[in-house]
């Protein structure tokens, strides 16, 4: 598959979910989440979501939570979205953000001690 139109339905299938958790999820926790991203296998077999979010629970708590709603998001996603085969959906959670908070800090620290 052409690696533009590759990056073009990770982008729309990350929107596309983003959409799902935030207004038609049932679960509170879900409609905490935040998708960060999308990558589709050339296939189209399957995707990595990567997520992340503000809720005190652990990460392995969410994915566990977003795994067992994989199916449901994935039939909304099929109705959504016009692709031949629908991928399976894998949650991940995105540390990067969590890293980026963690330079900031540091970053900061150093700004404080020079003063």
């Amino acid at each position: 598959m052409n690696s533009i139109k590759q990056k073009q339905i990770s982008n729309e299938l990350a929107r596309v979910i983003a959409e799902i958790l935030g207004s038609e999820a049932r679960d509170e926790l879900l409609k905490t989440i935040t998708i960060t991203g999308a990558d589709v296998a050339s296939d189209l077999s399957s995707a990595k979501v990567y997520f992340t979010s503000l809720s005190p629970l652990d990460p392995t708590s969410l994915e566990k939570e977003l795994k067992e709603s994989a199916p449901y998001v994935r039939t909304l996603v099929a109705e959504r979205m016009d692709l031949r085969h629908t991928p399976e959906l894998r949650f991940i959670f995105d540390k990067s953000v969590e890293y980026g908070n963690k330079i900031d800090k540091i970053i900061e620290s150093i700004h404080q001690n020079d003063n």
